[in-house]
């Protein structure tokens, strides 16, 4: 039943591509040692087994041409390979993340190692305190990455090119990023933060202890905010710095500035918001105002520089936007206030007009009765 839904029963090959024997014969000796039967297949020769086909170019583009044929090469160079190679049978093989007879392409939803699935796969091994005990590796990534923002992003967003645990640690070739690597890894998304922080003070004060992960953490990366530079509760610049450095003093004023800019985006926004409400045209000054909120993000990004003259550039270009939109917004208000008096002004006059119309015709209608 499983292997009727599995890729390889669908591409036409039978039981005895894997365990061997004749599937032509329909006597016992279809499943003899000189047919080829295997039977049962130790986990050992797992990975050998699956790259008799998978390793094969020739072989695998009569099915799928793009298929990558190098996994097995891939496995060897992994903690999983080394440690099979090794004698120890407990590491992960093929099956354990693809799985036995009901093997799904990676972009089937219900396969095992489609994106959405990878880190449940990872954690069947990684989450078990006992058996990663005899590694001294922590079993708690899975519950980290769980309260991740790529976590977030992949599983609750539906955002397939998030980071699972395959993105940073590779996939045949799984392997734990080096200190010195974490960057790397990093940045193949964080292409502009990685340029900044390379330029930065703070590249060669880091570069024992991990870079990104120093101040973002691993598996449990929580999304980023305004709380987590200055000398609030949450900062992570009081980790290293005290109150007096130039750093802390740097990282405090930074937090100010930001918490400015946020503030006077958010006064522009609603003084338009007042105008467009009282039936104002301001749909230019909104348009400019994203401009601010791009220079606000802007900033942020810049804080990986650690150069306070590059944030503040940013912040300057987002205050002088938000101020700008703001005093339309101000003439904006201005305007509906000088049309709303004048309007109430007309409206006076003629009610008065009104008024003078119906005495004059009370007027005629009296003579006319005498």
């Amino acid at each position: 039943d499983q292997y009727a839904k599995d890729i390889h029963a669908q591409k036409g090959l039978t039981c005895a591509a894997c365990h061997g024997g004749d599937p032509t014969d329909e006597s016992p000796d279809a499943m003899s040692k000189a047919k080829g039967f295997r039977g049962h297949i130790d986990r050992k020769q797992v990975p050998e087994l699956c790259a008799k086909c998978h390793s094969d170019g020739t072989y695998m583009r009569q099915y799928n041409p793009s298929l990558r044929t190098d996994e097995l090469s891939q496995y060897k160079t992994s903690v999983h390979g080394k440690r099979l190679a090794a004698g120890d049978s407990n590491v992960a093989v093929c099956t354990d993340c693809h799985g036995l007879h009901g093997i799904r392409p990676a972009s089937d939803p219900r396969s095992k190692v489609h994106p959405l699935n990878v880190a449940d796969t990872c954690s069947r091994c990684h989450s078990d305190r006992d058996r990663m005990k005899a590694y001294k590796i922590g079993s708690e990534q899975f519950a980290g990455y769980g309260a991740s923002v790529h976590h977030e992003a992949l599983a609750k967003r539906g955002d397939l090119s998030a980071p699972t645990c395959t993105t940073c640690h590779g996939n045949h070739g799984a392997a734990p990023p080096g200190v010195a690597s974490v960057e790397n890894v990093c940045s193949t998304c964080h292409a502009f933060q990685a340029q900044l922080f390379d330029n930065s003070p703070h590249k060669a004060v880091m570069a024992g202890s991990g870079g990104c992960i120093t101040c973002h953490s691993n598996h449990r990366i929580a999304h980023p905010s305004d709380d987590l530079i200055g000398d609030g509760k949450q900062s992570l610049c009081t980790n290293c710095h005290s109150q007096g450095d130039a750093g802390l003093t740097m990282a405090v004023k930074t937090a100010t500035r930001f918490h400015e800019l946020e503030q006077a985006i958010a006064h522009s926004d609603e003084l338009l918001k007042r105008a467009a409400d009282g039936g104002m045209e301001v749909s230019q000054a909104n348009l400019d105002l994203v401009s601010a909120r791009d220079a606000l993000t802007k900033a942020r990004v810049t804080v990986h520089s650690f150069q306070s003259s590059a944030i503040e550039k940013d912040v300057d270009e987002g205050m002088k936007i938000a101020h700008k939109t703001a005093e339309a917004g101000v003439k904006a208000l201005h305007e509906r206030d000088y049309r709303r008096a004048g309007l109430g002004f007309s409206l006076l006059a003629i009610v008065a007009v009104l008024f003078g119309l119906r005495l004059a015709i009370k007027e005629v209608e009296r003579e006319k009765q005498q």
